[in-house]
């Protein structure tokens, strides 16, 4: 396979946490594709820079660049169709648009101040400088202060999860009886979760625990057998 795919990493080399380039893990599970695994850091801009992207993931397909995780699903159907599906359909394609969306805001967003204070711990000092900085400047405040309130937050987190939590009592998965890639943009940032932090988001009773562990065992447990925190 010619797929090659740049992805976040810290210290070890050997556990990718980026949600974004999860999303593309699973859904190149799901095509029953393979990729060369490019590890790549924050301070790493000028290695994808040549292929007009400063951050992860970015898709090598031979002679062919792709960037984002939604523009590379889309490649990847309609590239590979005759590969399981990712969306099936234009309307399962025309809701994972709204997923993708609803998974950068409301779970991207409202994991990132949970586990902010605990990336750096997972990258070098250079990395973990630079992150620090970036992310005290956009927040205006210490990492440790975003995340002081957290055993409160993220009770406020699991309830905006109802929507999803209301949908898996009557089907598996976002996609029905099966995942489709609307499951693997919300898991993404689960799968971030779990692999930073060894803080708890989920408890195991929930319907939303059930179906994260149904996806870590997915694709022979790909997920799970990546390093993690067992949470």
């Amino acid at each position: 396979m010619s797929l090659k795919l740049y992805e976040l990493v810290g210290t070890d080399a050997t556990r990718p946490f980026s949600p974004y380039c999860w999303r593309i893990r699973m859904a190149l599970a799901h095509k029953g594709l393979s990729a060369e695994s490019i590890p790549w850091r924050f301070t790493e801009k000028a290695a994808i820079a040549p292929h007009g992207s400063e951050k992860v993931p970015v898709m090598l397909d031979r002679d062919r660049t792709v960037v984002d995780s939604w523009v590379i699903a889309n490649y990847l159907e309609d590239t590979y169709p005759e590969r399981p599906s990712l969306f099936g359909g234009d309307g399962g394609r025309a809701m994972a648009r709204f997923m993708n969306w609803w998974g950068d805001i409301a779970i991207v967003g409202g994991i990132f101040p949970l586990i902010i204070a605990d990336i750096p711990k997972n990258l070098a000092a250079v990395d973990a400088d630079y992150f620090r900085s970036s992310r005290e400047a956009r927040f205006g405040k210490s990492l440790e202060e975003v995340m002081t309130n957290r055993d409160q937050a993220v009770v406020n987190f699991r309830k905006s999860l109802d929507p999803l939590r209301l949908t898996l009592k009557s089907q598996a998965f976002i996609g029905g009886n099966e995942p489709n890639y609307a499951d693997y943009i919300v898991f993404g940032g689960f799968q971030w979760a779990r692999v930073v932090s060894p803080f708890k988001l989920l408890e195991e009773a929930d319907p939303v625990y059930a179906w994260r562990e149904r996806l870590l065992d997915a694709f022979d447990g790909m997920a799970r057998t990546s390093p993690g925190h067992p949470v």
